[in-house]
């Protein structure tokens, strides 16, 4: 009997996210399958909304305009951080750093420039402005 994703669906799948010119930033078909609480917050609501429907068995590809997936890059999201409000560490440029806003929330932040004064941070999602391809083979669900 064939079943289909419902919105509070338990999904084992193999998953890969892809960018416009084929590079995998993120791949399951190639060791473990991923098992997933749809409506858990444990994927992306609008990636989850491409699963609703599909059948165990079968494998679909969508692709996913920036606004369908992360989202638009925002050049506000880019900001400088005096170096002395930085951990007293060595940071290299291109490092994904954790900062801690004053109400106690925790983003994650691509340096992108650094030096003995202030750095370049970058609050992007690192997929943000980008087309990707979302593969997905849907191999169990309950």
């Amino acid at each position: 009997m064939t079943q289909t994703i419902q919105a509070n669906s338990l999904v084992t799948l193999n998953y890969r996210i892809s960018l416009e010119n084929g590079q995998p930033v993120i791949s399951t078909f190639e060791g473990k399958p991923a098992t997933l609480q749809l409506g858990a917050n444990e994927m992306m609501p609008q990636l989850e909304a491409r699963l609703a429907g599909l059948e165990d068995g079968s494998y679909h590809s969508f692709t996913l305009t920036p606004e369908e997936g992360f989202g638009p890059y925002r050049p506000e999201l880019v900001e400088t951080v005096r170096r002395q409000d930085m951990p007293d560490e060595p940071i290299e440029a291109m490092t994904i750093m954790e900062f801690v806003a004053p109400d106690g929330s925790r983003y994650s932040g691509l340096v992108r420039e650094i030096d003995d004064t202030q750095a370049k941070v970058d609050f992007n999602h690192p997929l943000a402005g980008k087309t990707i391809t979302l593969d997905v083979e849907i191999i169990g669900i309950l």
